[in-house]
């Protein structure tokens, strides 16, 4: 130890005449005096040297809401192994690039250091000087904060500061008085990140080559040897060429150090990486073996963004694998279970070509209730189908799953919310132009969100056509109308309102992006996309953008975390997402009110009300030739989008048999719809039946305000009186009147109208309007009198018959049919719902 301590002391010196001590670690000492440095000595002698080591890692556990296990993920990540266990080829591939003077330096390899140092000013870049023994102290300090629940000091463990570094020294030297070298190394080659979430060399063996710690070769061991450097980086599934590089460094190192001979040498990087690799996907208690593996999967990768488990994704996988956490879901097991089955049985795992995908929210909370698809999990496909899958199709890529599919007619929702909130009222009337499909040209949407050519849109009802109200247009979901609206209110308002209720594409962009070349253009939206639901999103997304008008406009984002307890059972305290209010309460209770409307007789959605009279309101979708297809919809308590169609490729659904049951064309109500109604009715079971609250009748009918009267005075005063009333002024042209020339004559409109409507002053020219004259009167004779018998008395027939009888029909008046809704057979569709077009234009 004294020798240790005069080793110390030299290195402190050096460290403080150069200003610098470990890998690039700056101190503010550069230039001190040698009193300096014995000042730094001695604090350094009184800094803690009590360390003690933790017990390694405890598996975490994932429940649902109602108490069911669904994962121990990361159990067979790290097996703890003696030395004796593992190959004398990793020891020494290990040894050899982290610390060769391992056997021989007592903790602090000061000449190991001081090189580093010496290499660093000189060279100016940043080489590594820590021990073995070191790197297990700060493994085992962050190990144990995580284990502590203490954030602040794992963070601690790992930061680059001039107090860590030396504190890790003191620990270091006091490893080595309680610990031997063999035990430091078993600890560290246990400790270690080795890449993929293997933590230790025998998980890491097992994973990467499907053997043993035991029987790892050369090769292999340097392989592993290599990636400690920087795991994320060097994985030999995701980067096997830098991690051959990095393993051929690895056996050079072991061969200047006479380790291995030049043969073995050779013969060990005669193979590349990629080909030895064998990797075991399927270790025990991973969510490849959890009740539901795409739950699982997507509660971990939430976990990973959670800033209260770590400072970064590694660090919080290291925490999930290592922490021994109880971590409870909002996953509800039944509902999920009964969803999967409705899935699979009506579109079954083998159906080939076509796949089924849903998720179910709580609209005011964001809470995850269920997420299934009808694929099965398996991983490292080479082929992707219907059958297999890896990634998940109900959620979005960064929680690993797919971009998604485009949404159809689910997206004009959006512009009811973008319609309403600039004012137009429920009942106001869209100019729909006539006949079954209609050209809209470029200039007639916002320059921002149009179509760089033409846009044909068209409708299937050949009846469809003309002036209707916006409650009729969603009723049939008539594609022309909402172009129509999408002019009316400004097509850019559309993805402002997609944005803040939370709908992007299932990559995280904005939704509705236009492409240029395959690639998505900045600020840039195609009008077809923000209409008519070209683009793609997730079951997940669209559902919690329904669930914001549930929630009376509150938008909470989707969240599957009810709580994480630590091992030492303290409640960790966790910030869920926030919930924000994005739209007025009245707005969402006037896009509900519409909403409803689809579900009624004529209706696309009118076979999918749900049973014992709970109210709902929904949306079908239904994308170009059948090629996806969607509903949406919710009551108040829950929120759920249901997607049928090609995970692949986008094959048509037209003429196609699935699950048994032959469909000339797949419409958003002819599975989806079904399965909606089956989840909603099973999940409802018990609740309240409560009631969607009506809008206001200024939503319904519109902020209508009296105009002012402003005849007489001059067109400024006349304009100030009326836009503080809430219109728009414009003028007119002169008319004659007996208003003072250059005075208002009179406005139009008058009365009453919508606030921000255009009134028009027309202005008087001075001169008074023209009165003809009036008729000459002339003087004539009397006609002569007669006097004439009085008529013969008759009956009052011909005064009774003048007028038709109750019982008779106004021929003016024609009858409606009425609206009947046929019962689906199992298993079967409901009535088939409106419409199909070009260019994502499907009226469903």
């Amino acid at each position: 130890m004294p020798h240790l301590f005069r080793l110390l002391g030299a290195f402190v010196a050096v460290a403080v005449g150069i200003g610098l001590v470990g890998a690039g670690l700056v101190i503010p000492l550069a230039g001190a005096t040698g009193g300096a440095a014995q000042s730094t000595a001695e604090g350094f002698n009184n800094l803690d040297d009590e360390f003690t080591a933790t017990a390694l890692a405890q598996q975490s556990k994932i429940y649902s809401s109602d108490g069911k296990l669904l994962a121990t993920p990361y159990d067979a990540n790290r097996i703890v192994v003696p030395l004796s266990k593992i190959s004398k080829t990793m020891q020494q591939a290990q040894i050899a690039i982290e610390d060769s003077r391992f056997y021989e330096h007592g903790g602090i390899d000061v000449r190991g250091t001081t090189r580093a140092l010496v290499s660093n000013v000189s060279s100016g870049q940043t080489q590594g000087g820590s021990s073995i023994t070191q790197q297990y102290v700060k493994l085992m300090l962050q190990e144990k904060a995580v284990r502590e629940d203490d954030q602040e000091a794992a963070q601690a463990a790992v930061e680059q500061t001039y107090s860590r570094k030396l504190q890790e020294l003191k620990y270091a030297l006091n490893v080595e008085k309680t610990h031997t070298k063999d035990q430091i190394l078993s600890g560290y080659l246990n400790l270690a990140l080795y890449g993929d979430q293997a933590y230790g060399v025998e998980a890491a063996a097992k994973h990467f080559f499907s053997k043993h710690a035991s029987e790892l070769n050369l090769s292999e061991s340097a392989t592993l040897a290599g990636v400690v450097q920087s795991p994320s980086r060097l994985n030999p599934r995701t980067n096997p060429e830098e991690v051959q590089e990095r393993r051929d460094l690895v056996i050079n190192r072991m061969q200047s150090l006479g380790m291995v001979t030049p043969a073995q040498a050779d013969a060990a990087k005669a193979k590349s990486v990629k080909s030895t690799l064998k990797i075991k996907e399927n270790e025990g208690g991973t969510c490849s073996k959890a009740v539901d593996p795409y739950f699982c999967n997507y509660v971990i990768q939430y976990l990973r963004q959670m800033p209260e488990l770590g400072p970064d994704p590694d660090a919080r996988m290291q925490a999930i694998n290592t922490g021994g956490f109880t971590i409870k879901t909002t996953l509800r097991r039944s509902w999920q279970k009964n969803l999967k089955q409705e899935l699979t049985e009506r579109v079954p795992a083998g159906t080939e070509r076509f796949g089924s995908a849903a998720a179910m929210i709580e609209p005011g909370t964001g809470k995850v209730r269920a997420i299934a698809q009808t694929s099965t999990y398996k991983v490292g496909l080479k082929k992707a189908s219907t059958r297999y899958s890896e990634q998940a199709w109900s959620v979005p890529a960064q929680y690993g799953g797919t971009n998604g599919f485009a949404i159809g007619s689910t997206a004009k929702m959006f512009a009811l919310v973008a319609a309403l909130e600039k004012g137009k009222p429920m009942e106001s009337t869209i100019n729909t132009p006539a006949g079954t499909q209609a050209t809209f040209m470029p200039k007639q949407f916002n320059s921002k969100c149009t179509t760089n050519s033409p846009w044909v849109v068209a409708n299937a009802e050949k009846a469809v056509g003309g002036p209707m109200t916006m409650r009729q247009a969603t009723k049939m979901s008539v594609n022309t109308s909402f172009a129509q609206l999408a002019s009316d209110i400004g097509s850019c308002r559309i993805p402002k309102v997609m944005a803040k209720m939370g709908l992007t594409d299932g990559y995280g962009l904005p939704y509705g992006l236009n492409y240029n070349g395959g690639v998505k253009t900045k600020d840039e939206y195609a009008v077809s996309n923000l209409v008519l639901g070209s683009d793609s999103s997730t079951p997940l997304q669209l559902a919690s953008s329904y669930a914001t008008l549930a929630a009376d406009g509150k938008y909470c984002p989707p969240n599957p975390i009810e709580s994480i307890t630590t091992a030492n059972g303290t409640k960790m305290k966790i910030k869920p997402p926030a919930c924000k209010q994005v739209m007025d309460k009245d707005i969402a209770r006037g896009v509900t009110d519409l909403l409803t409307e689809t579900m009624t007789p004529g209706g696309t959605a009118n076979a999918m009300v749900l049973d014992n009279g709970r109210q709902a309101a929904a949306k079908t979708g239904t994308t170009d030739n059948n090629k996806q297809s969607w509903f949406a919809g919710f009551t108040k308590q829950l929120s759920t989008a249901v997607w049928v169609g090609s995970p692949i490729r986008e094959y048509e659904m037209t003429g196609v048999n699935i699950g048994g049951q032959f469909y000339p064309k797949v419409y958003g109500g002819t599975i989806a719809g079904p399965i909606w109604k089956e989840v909603m009715d099973d999940a409802s079971e018990g609740m309240a039946k409560k009631r969607f609250t009506k809008p206001s009748k200024e939503v319904i009918n519109g902020d209508m305000r009296s105009i002012p009267d402003v005849t007489g005075m001059g067109p400024t005063q006349a304009k100030e009186k009326l836009e503080k009333a809430g219109f728009k002024a414009t003028e007119g042209s002169q008319v004659n009147s007996n208003a003072q020339a250059g005075a208002v004559a009179y406005t139009q409109p008058t009365g009453q109208a919508l606030k921000g409507t255009t009134v028009t002053m027309y202005i008087s020219n001075g001169v008074p309007p023209y009165t003809p004259p009036p008729a000459p009167t002339t003087t004539q004779a009397p006609a002569p009198t007669t006097t004439q018998a009085p008529a013969p008395s008759t009956t009052r027939s011909s005064s009774s018959t003048s007028r038709p009888s109750s019982s008779t029909t106004r021929s003016t008046t024609t009858s409606r049919p009425s609206a009947t809704r046929s019962t689906p057979t199992p298993r079967q569709t409901g009535t088939r719902p409106n419409g199909n077009g070009n260019g994502g234009n499907t009226n469903d």
